[in-house]
């Protein structure tokens, strides 16, 4: 793990393709989203790993960019507004 960034209710971080296997991401689903922007809620943790695209994410804490290569974690309770801004794609985990 690489200085996560922790945004309060999300956590952005780089893991290595070992910490990948490890938690077997390959096999989780993958979820699709074109060019768009929405209100969201997080109604419990979840896990993303990002395979492609980029998407700004916007809590009461602050505005970032996610992207391609990045492992998040939205906290149960989040409130968010995403603007995605190239079509993403990300294999996604609700703990």
């Amino acid at each position: 793990m690489n200085n996560p960034i922790n945004m309060g209710k999300v956590i952005i971080e780089t893991l290595s393709n070992q910490e990948l296997e490890e938690i077997r991401v390959k096999q989780w689903p993958i979820w699709e989203k074109e060019v768009s922007c929405f209100d969201w809620y997080y109604e419990t943790d979840e896990q993303c790993y990002i395979i492609d695209g980029e998407v700004n994410v916007k809590t009461k804490d602050g505005e970032f960019k996610i992207k391609a290569g990045d492992f998040v974690t939205f906290k149960k309770g989040l409130k968010c507004v995403w603007n995605v801004k190239k079509v993403i794609r990300k294999h996604y985990k609700f703990l």
